[in-house]
Parts: structure tokens; sequence; C-alpha cells
């Protein structure tokens, strides 16, 4: 830990507020403003919907001007959104809502490169634990996330608009917080070098394709369930406190393992500890077929989480070793532009599932992704020679 670093570790709580705010309060004003019940998530959808949209776009505009300006667009991009999705939600204008979420997408791309980021911060041998180490930045985002929507939530006359006016406020600091951190230039090609291996060529190698995969297919389950949460709730009975209590705890098994996970990654490998986070998913699975009850979301979410970040930081990790330093926007671009496309779909599909078939039939749902995962990961980790890069 550096002081650079540290500061990143912010942005990056930072960033987790917008989150999990957005999170605890799109669903439901999507909602109560949607023409129809199925259409709820689609101001969470539009938010995972925009950073697949804008994924290219942003690893052009980092290999241009490189990173301090890309994550600091990125911000200016998440103040207007927020101000857009205010004014849409103290009018009633659902699909403006929808339109603002999308434009955060923007920023959900920008900052979602922080954890490589990181890597460039330290030294080769650290870049396990400097993934970890910002990305456990999001244990801030688990308390002040849930705390802000319910404090914001009646700031203004429309339940929750309060809230993205707040997290203008977030986003201001983290601007001025990034102001203080001195990047590294971005590697660039020789002259007269080649380029770099296109997407088309990097996925040609098995581990890119795995990496990829299992933390689409990781981050889209923790998305299906996670998004639907507050709506089942609902469904349920349970106040939004309560709610907010899950995805506090839920943010919290996604994060506080960070502080180790690096640590084990070293110790044991990527594809051993991405194995026990597909079994802690299954676990979730079987946990929230259990009951209804608050403790009954509570245990299946924290469990959700504590999954996720084990497939998620294993699956950068082993990303990382899959192409060249002059590669690293081409390729991460490429694999962030997978995984919110993937969101998409699950933050869409919650939505239906859990207005029509509840909360049940949303969980078997997830066994099958849960499968694929972990054949790939099998797959790959029984040719050791297809492993290594």
């Amino acid at each position: 830990m550096n002081p650079q670093l540290l500061l990143l570790t912010f942005c990056q709580g930072l960033f987790l507020t917008n989150n999990v705010t957005f999170i605890a309060i799109n669903g439901l004003v999507g909602l109560a403003l949607a023409p129809q019940a199925w259409m709820a998530t689609l101001p969470v959808c539009g938010y995972v919907a925009g950073g697949a949209l804008f994924a290219p776009l942003v690893a052009r505009h980092q290999r241009a001007w490189g990173r301090k300006r890309g994550f600091q667009l990125g911000l200016v991009v998440a103040m207007f959104s927020c101000a857009l999705a205010a004014w849409a939600a103290s009018t009633q204008q659902f699909w403006w809502v929808v339109v603002a979420t999308v434009l955060a997408g923007y920023y959900n791309a920008n900052a979602g490169l922080y954890r490589f980021a990181a890597t460039e911060l330290v030294a080769p041998a650290f870049k396990e634990r400097a993934i970890s180490w910002v990305l456990a930045g999001g244990i801030m985002g688990a308390v002040t996330g849930p705390n802000l929507a319910k404090a914001s939530k009646d700031l203004l006359v429309q339940p929750f608009a309060g809230a993205y006016l707040v997290l203008i406020a977030v986003a201001l600091l983290s601007l001025l917080t990034l102001s203080f951190i001195r990047f590294p230039p971005l590697p660039v090609a020789a002259p007269g070098a080649a380029a770099g291996r296109t997407v088309r060529e990097l996925m040609r190698q098995p581990v890119f394709v795995v990496a990829i995969a299992a933390s689409a297919l990781g981050y889209g389950v923790m998305n299906l369930l996670m998004a639907a949460t507050p709506i089942a709730m609902a469904q349920c009975a349970h106040p939004f406190d309560n709610a907010a209590i899950v995805l506090e705890w839920h943010v919290l098994g996604m994060f506080v393992p960070s502080f180790f996970t690096g640590s084990l990654i070293k110790r044991f490998g990527a594809l051993p500890i991405m194995g026990v986070g597909v079994l802690l998913n299954l676990a979730c699975v079987m946990f929230a077929l259990s009951g209804t009850d608050l403790m009954h979301f509570v245990g299946a979410l924290l469990v959700l989480g504590v999954g996720w970040n084990f497939l998620f930081i294993g699956g950068t990790t082993l990303f990382t070793q899959a192409y060249r330093p002059e590669e690293r926007t081409t390729a991460q671009g490429a694999m962030d532009f997978c995984i919110y496309a993937t969101m998409t779909v699950t933050s869409f599909s919650s939505g239906a599932l859990v207005t029509t078939g509840g909360w049940t039939w949303m969980n078997l749902g997830s066994l099958l992704p849960l499968a694929a995962t972990g054949l790939a990961l099998l797959w790959l980790a029984t040719r050791p020679r297809l492993a290594r890069v």
C-alpha cells in the first residue's frame, strides 16, 4: 500500500457508494414510475447497458488521453447523469430516468478500470494484492451507499429523487481526490512496431476466454440476484430499511474478503480460488431457496458477495496474464464490454423474473450460468499448458 494506491482505493469507495445507491433506489424508482411492473429494473439495466455500450469508447479515451484525464471525464459524466436522473424522477419521467442511467454507464465502465490502474501503481510482484486492496475500497460503499439512500429518500417530494443529487457531491469528492494521483504513462508500441494484437487474436488464447467468461458470468449471477432483492423483499412485505440492511451486508461480503483474496491467489493460484467462488454462489442459491425471512435474504446475499469476490478478483488476476503491456486498453475494454453486456441481460431478466416467476424461480435459473462457469474453470484447470501464458 502506497499513497497513490490509497487514494485510488478511496476513489473506488466513492464509486461503489454510487453503485450501491443506484442498486438500492433504481429498481424502486422504476417500480413506482414504470408503465408495466416488469419494466421496474430497466433503470438498473440501463446503468449496466450503458457500461457495455461505452466500454470500447472508454478504452479509446484512456488510450488517447491517459488514465487521469480519462477517469476525470467519467466523473463529469457521472455528475451530469445524476442531475438528469434527479430531474426525471422529480417530474416522474420514467424514460428519462432510463436515459440518465444509460449515460451514467460511461462512469460505470470508466471507474471499472480502477482495478487495472491499481496494478500500474505497484511493482509487478504485488499486482494481485493491488487489485484486492483497491476493490476493498468497496467496503466504504457498503456502509455509505445504503445509508445515503435511506437518509436522502425523502429529501425531495418524489421519493429517492434527492439521492441522485447527493451523488453529485460524491462524484465531486472523487474528482478532487483523483487530481492528487499520478498515474504512469500507458505503454505504447515502439515506432514501426505492431500496435498489438486485435481482440480476435487475443481470443484465441483459452486463458483469455475463460477469464472473461468466469468474470462475466459470476458478475451476471450476482447482478441478477442483487438487482431483484429490493423488489423481492418488497413483495415479501419487508420495509425498505430491511432491504438497505441486506444490501449493506451483501456489499460487505463483496469487498471485505479483498483484504486477503490477493494473498490467497498468490498462494493457491487463481483457478482454485475461482472454483471456491462458484461453490459459494451455489451455497447462496441453496440459502435463498430455504426461506424468505430477513435472515435468509441477509445470509444468501452475504455468501453471494463473497463468491463474487473470489470469482472477480481471481478472474481479473488471471486475465492480466493474457495480454502484453501495449494491448492493455484493448484487452481491458473487451473484458468490461463482456461483463457489462452480461449484466445488461441479467438486469433486464431480474425484473421480469421476480415480478412474474418470483424469487424462487430466479434463484433456480441462476444455476445454469454457475454450472457453465464451473465447467469452464475445470476444463482450463485440467489443461495446465493452456492455463500458462
